[in-house]
């Protein structure tokens, strides 16, 4: 009952109510990603919309299912991928308030920080 309740009002832990009616009515399933989120689109194509896998964030789109999802292009990236450079890194999710957020050298953030050397503290004569 609390899970039903919760997915009546909230957003952020997957599709609401009104979303899963509208996907199950009007979506037609286009594809997946890597991460597990499933694209949709209305049956004509004029709305795309993804049901994340989990939390609701929007950096977890990869770039290929950003520009479908705004058409950028027309087919999908589960028909017709998009070429990958040999320079390309996957794609990562936003990583701030996270434990593997970048810190630098000099953050306390850091289980061992290091002493920084661009920075030289005043002291009053």
């Amino acid at each position: 009952m609390l899970s039903f309740l919760k997915r009546l009002v909230t957003w952020w832990n997957g599709q609401t109510l009104g979303t899963q009616l509208m996907t199950w009515r009007r979506g037609e399933r286009v594809g997946e990603d890597e991460a597990g989120n499933v694209f949709y689109q209305t049956r004509d194509g004029v709305r795309r919309w993804v049901i994340f896998n989990g939390e609701a964030e929007a950096s977890r789109v990869s770039p290929d299912w950003h520009g479908w999802l705004h058409h950028t292009w027309d087919e999908p990236p589960s028909e017709r991928p998009l070429p990958r450079k040999a320079w390309e890194k996957p794609h990562l999710p936003n990583l701030t308030g996270t434990a593997q957020a970048y810190a630098p050298a000099g953050s306390i953030r850091r289980r061992d920080p290091e002493e920084r050397r661009d920075y030289e503290a005043w002291s009053p004569e």
